[in-house]
């Protein structure tokens, strides 16, 4: 890997001033040792100093337990690592305690155009958590159910969540734009005691109904006890099993948090699901705190002075992610709706009104904005951000530039990658590290990241697969119902025993930077030359008109027959795919990579498919081009846009 240009350097006075320099000196005192720098920390967090790096975490940020652990890792094999055994504590207690100290602060702001703007100080929303919480166990919610919500990311969110928490109930979530059967795939495998939900909403200028949807998943789960209808702006559901929100929050009782086991369930989250049931993965309560604490209080240098954005849905595991904010004391700016109800610059003139210094999006809306031509920084006034993060996808290296050239000179990014698997990430930008253009700044503390060839050896400077050769606290749980851990195995462990396999390709530099070019299992091998999905990506779509891409290879038997390349592309407006076109998209792809990689069949398409997540199907695409049936490869309740999805399956048929 050649070295890139340096787009961004850390303060001077960065280890004095920054929370992760502060614990650097923290952990340096309470060990009678010193470390030079991050890479120091981090080479002695994932090597002798794994057990009291976790530990430094926990003190750091004054984990209260209501009994202490007896070890920090009971069992550091993999699968089967046991965190902070002993402890009995609740997430729920390390959000709340900021009440005490800030009750007349705002905690949360939501954004929306379902309504009006609406804010909660730390006290408002301490008391609300204490009615939720004293109308959920009136329905009988108590330590171990489940309550689910079809809700969008709105403060109502987080205090059903909060209050489910502190009962020692564990929370699962789906977004209302959801389809039904997504829906159930989910929540029938926890069987949920409560649904809390809403039954409209508004994306962008017009009203979403989704009245018949809920009756369907109601009647879809026989365990549910009640049924919690949150108007947004109104609410039409009623009767037999229904509870108004207003409702569950008639009565109040003390805020009494129950104290749970450390690996007891905090929240269920779920896999895509395109290819078959969604796996349910399990995040315990010490895990998921000692991780977020970590992630955001140090890699991020998130505090009660910062106004935390990311545009999510309850559906993508960075609201559960963006959440964990307040464990921090870090006031939550929530925005619910189109993203591009105004054109590009929306969430950019939210974030200038609300005086936002943490701003998080996914990859593909950088790379929207600056195809747009938008300069957010000159049109508004982005003085307060100080750091950007971006995820879901590999950011290209002139977003980063147009970052740094349109909305800030000065911010942080954190291009940073992880997954629903862990609820964090793995990697990404840090204070005490400089940005180098196109590459993930660093590995984070705890995180033993590796890339394996294909004999199972770490590599340096070339394309492996992303493992972990050490436990982390917030490795899941478990799967829900995974009884003996069969499917858990498989997921991660099957290819090297005894070390997490993550699925994405990644190549680390001699300077411990990272560079992730897509799921290893969509990975193209043409020729003996290996390249991964988003480095097609990100050629193709640097050709003038190209908008957006999938590409899929299919494999030949034949020794000497490098196998077949197929790229779908959406064009520009008023572009067609003509001989011109692409030729253009093939002389890129042969320039900016090898001859091997241009493509032998291009088709124009509207749109590329995408998951609720913003995940592209290269899988089901290349699987359904192999003449599998579409219904066996992706569930369209798991799509976003399955228009989409039918005019590829349209195209292999016509092939």
């Amino acid at each position: 890997m050649t070295t890139p240009q340096v787009l961004w350097t850390p303060a001077a006075d960065a280890r004095a001033t920054t929370r992760l320099g502060q614990f650097l000196s923290f952990c340096e005192q309470r060990h009678g040792r010193t470390f030079a720098d991050y890479d120091e920390l981090w080479a002695w967090s994932v090597g002798d100093g794994l057990e009291d790096c976790w530990a430094a975490i926990w003190d750091f940020f004054g984990v209260s337990a209501a009994e202490p652990y007896r070890t920090v890792l009971d069992d550091a094999s993999m699968p089967g690592a046991r965190w902070f055994a002993g402890a009995r504590l609740n997430y729920a207690h390390h959000i709340l305690r900021w009440a005490d100290d800030r009750p007349d602060d705002i905690a949360i702001v939501g954004r929306s155009q379902s309504r009006d703007r609406v804010a909660l100080t730390w006290r408002q929303l301490a008391e609300q958590v204490a009615r939720a919480r004293c109308g959920l166990r009136s329905l009988g919610v108590g330590e171990g159910d489940r309550v689910a919500a079809y809700l969008p990311n709105v403060p109502e969110t987080i205090v059903a969540f909060l209050a489910a928490c502190s009962l020692g109930a564990t929370w699962t979530s789906c977004a209302p734009e959801f389809g039904v059967q997504a829906v159930l795939d989910r929540f029938t495998q926890v069987e949920p005691t409560v649904l809390v939900a809403v039954d409209q909403y508004r994306y962008g200028r017009r009203t979403v109904d989704r009245v018949d949807e809920l009756a369907t998943i109601r009647a879809g789960l026989p365990s549910l006890a009640a049924t919690v209808v949150v108007p947004y702006p109104d609410a039409s559901t009623s009767g037999d099993g229904t509870v108004t929100w207003d409702e569950l929050l008639a009565e109040t009782e003390p805020l009494e948090i129950v104290p749970v086991d450390a690996d007891h369930p905090l929240y269920v989250l779920y896999s895509s699901g395109t290819t078959g049931l969604p796996k349910p993965i399990v995040h315990g309560h010490a895990g998921v705190l000692v991780e977020h604490f970590k992630v955001l209080g140090l890699h991020g240098d998130t505090g009660a002075d910062d106004r935390l954005f990311w545009f999510t849905t309850t559906g993508w595991m960075m609201w559960n992610y963006v959440v964990s904010g307040l464990l921090v004391g870090a006031q939550l700016v929530l925005y619910d709706g189109d993203p591009n109800a105004d054109g590009p610059t929306t969430l950019w003139a939210m974030a200038a009104e609300e005086d936002v210094t943490w701003f998080g999006g996914g990859a593909p809306f950088f790379t929207a904005c600056m195809r747009a031509g938008v300069v957010p920084g000159e049109e508004f006034d982005l003085t307060a951000v100080r750091a950007i993060g971006s995820t879901g996808a590999p950011l290209p290296a002139d977003a980063f530039r147009w970052i740094y050239e349109s909305v800030s000179p000065t911010a942080m990014l954190s291009p940073f990658s992880g997954g629903t698997d862990v609820c964090s990430a793995f990697v990404g930008g840090s204070p005490l590290t400089p940005v180098w253009e196109g590459e993930i700044p660093t590995r984070y503390l705890g995180a033993a990241i590796k890339a394996f060839d294909e004999h199972g050896n770490p590599v340096v400077g070339e394309q492996g697969e992303l493992v972990l050769t050490r436990p982390m606290p917030s490795m899941p749980v478990g799967f829900w119902g995974d009884d003996d851990g069969s499917r858990y195995r498989e997921a991660y462990f099957e290819m090297y025993p005894g070390t997490w396999r993550h699925g994405d390709w990644v190549v680390i530099s001699d300077r411990g930077t990272c560079v992730i070019s897509g799921r290893s299992d969509a990975t193209l091998n043409r020729g003996g030359v290996r390249v991964g999905t988003a480095e097609i990506y990100r050629v193709a779509e640097s050709v003038e008109g190209v908008l957006d891409s999938l590409v899929v290879h299919l494999e030949s038997e034949a020794a000497d027959d490098p196998g077949h390349l197929v790229l779908f592309v959406v064009l520009a407006d008023g572009l067609v795919l003509d001989d011109e076109v692409g030729e253009r998209i093939r002389s890129g792809l042969r320039t900016g990579l090898s001859p091997r990689h241009v493509p032998d069949e291009l088709h124009q398409v509207a749109g590329i498919p995408i998951t609720l997540s913003g995940k592209k199907l290269e899988l089901p695409v290349k699987r359904v081009l192999l003449g599998a049936e579409p219904g066996e490869v992706a569930s369209r309740g798991a799509l976003k846009n399955p228009e989409a999805f039918d005019a590829i399956v349209g195209i292999a048929r016509d092939r």
